[in-house]
């Protein structure tokens, strides 16, 4: 079994609002052949709360507006380290940085195909890494001006 065609119209749509909202390390599997609950997971992440919240109330926005898609369950939004949207189709999973490499999904579903998505979700992949390194110039720079 592969992901329905309205699960890949779901997941392209999330993907390009994510990507507008400058989420980081866009990613989606078909998970439909290992999971009887869901056709296609979308993990995306950003450096900080604030930005995580945002991606997330532009996908919720989006997916209603276009495609009239409203989500069954929002979980994780009080301290929007780890938002789950679940649209039964899909699950949309925009976490913090720092919990995307603790938690590490991608080792989880490694084995199942990524789906293709917009060009602007593609360009996203090595954001995170280029984000951290940038901070950590900027916070050795700090150090150095302190001392």
């Amino acid at each position: 079994m592969t992901a329905t065609d309205r699960s890949i119209e779901l997941i392209k749509t999330a993907a390009q609002a994510a990507a507008d909202k400058l989420a980081h390390d866009i990613i989606a599997y078909d998970v439909s052949d290992v999971l009887a609950i869901t056709d296609a997971f979308l993990l995306a992440s950003a450096p900080n709360d604030r930005q995580v919240k945002s991606i997330v109330d532009e996908i919720e926005e989006r997916l209603s507006k276009e495609l009239g898609a409203k989500p069954v369950r929002r979980e994780g939004d009080r301290d929007a380290r780890w938002v789950l949207l679940d649209y039964v189709d899909i699950v949309v999973h925009v976490q913090h940085s720092e919990e995307r490499v603790f938690y590490a999904l991608e080792r989880l579903w490694k084995d199942c195909p990524q789906l293709d998505l917009p060009a602007d979700a593609l360009a996203t992949h090595g954001k995170a890494a280029e984000h951290a390194k940038a901070k950590a110039a900027d916070e050795d720079d700090l150090d150095g001006e302190l001392r």
